[in-house]
């Protein structure tokens, strides 16, 4: 088991992976990126039951990055987890590259082409519900945005989770309160969440989406639930890790300046330096 210390300091370097990247391809969605990482880190490293030798390995848990607009934060934590080379992660946004702009199957490590928003929850809650009707133990993660929950079908698709009691099935929503066109309470309020959920027959859990010990305490609790499956409200900052861009709607998909990567990481070694001097 990694220490939290450790996964701290992953999160740290996959949010500079994740700036450089997106600086370096002149475009991405920044903000919501950032604002995953540590959902990411705690996942991939932490919780699934995933090998980068054998992605197809049987048994394997299954992730959907359902908001998968914020790819970057997650093709750099594939990186740092071994599935696809430091090589090919620098392709990314250029002429012919296997990355493209939303999660693809191509991909080691991705299990379902997404980013057309509202749809991984659906798709995960298949996935679930085949594991039960095979007599297979692999788990499910679904990570949302939280702009995301506009869409319809997610609400039919938590219904049908609670329905079949998929307690093999956990779905994340990425908190920031911030989507492209301003605060999700203004473009479009989906609050009261854990009620709606609680009403599908889902448990449901607030956590601190940055806070790395909670976050694996919260994936426990999770794994320990009995017929129903668990919504995870991680509570998180826009563009979490550097001052400038957190908590900002501009920095949905705005892309850094060299000079504004160079703040960034600035920004990003004092976090590492503090975090190993705690």
């Amino acid at each position: 088991m990694i220490e939290v210390k450790e996964l701290e300091k992953m999160a740290v370097e996959i949010r500079k992976r994740t700036v450089e990247i997106i600086h370096k391809a002149s475009g991405g969605h920044t903000g919501g990126s950032l604002s995953a990482v540590d959902i990411l880190v705690a996942l991939h490293f932490g919780v699934m039951n995933i090998d980068p030798k054998n992605p197809q390995m049987k048994g394997r848990d299954r992730f959907i990055m359902s908001k998968g607009h914020s790819v970057e934060s997650y093709y750099s934590t594939l990186e740092k987890r071994g599935f696809i080379s430091p090589e090919l992660l620098d392709t990314y946004g250029a002429f012919n590259s296997k990355l493209t702009g939303h999660p693809t199957r191509k991909i080691p490590g991705i299990e379902v082409n997404s980013g057309a928003l509202g749809h991984g929850l659906s798709v995960g809650v298949g996935l679930a519900l085949a594991a039960k009707r095979s007599g297979e133990t692999y788990r499910t993660y679904v990570l949302m945005g939280d702009g995301e929950h506009g869409e319809g079908s997610i609400m039919e698709a938590a219904a049908s989770a609670g329905h079949y009691r998929l307690d093999n099935l956990v779905a994340i929503i990425d908190r920031n309160k911030l989507q492209i066109s301003g605060r999700t309470e203004d473009v479009c309020a989906i609050d009261d969440l854990e009620g709606k959920y609680r009403a599908c027959g889902w448990a449901v859990i607030h956590c601190d989406g940055h806070n790395m010990a909670e976050l694996l305490k919260t994936f426990q609790m999770a794994a320990s639930q009995k017929d129903k499956p668990t919504f995870i409200i991680a509570h998180t900052v826009k563009g979490k890790g550097v001052s400038f861009m957190e908590d900002r709607a501009v920095w949905h998909h705005k892309v850094p300046t060299k000079e504004q990567v160079e703040q960034a990481f600035a920004e990003l070694d004092k976090r590492m330096e503090e975090i190993e001097h705690a």
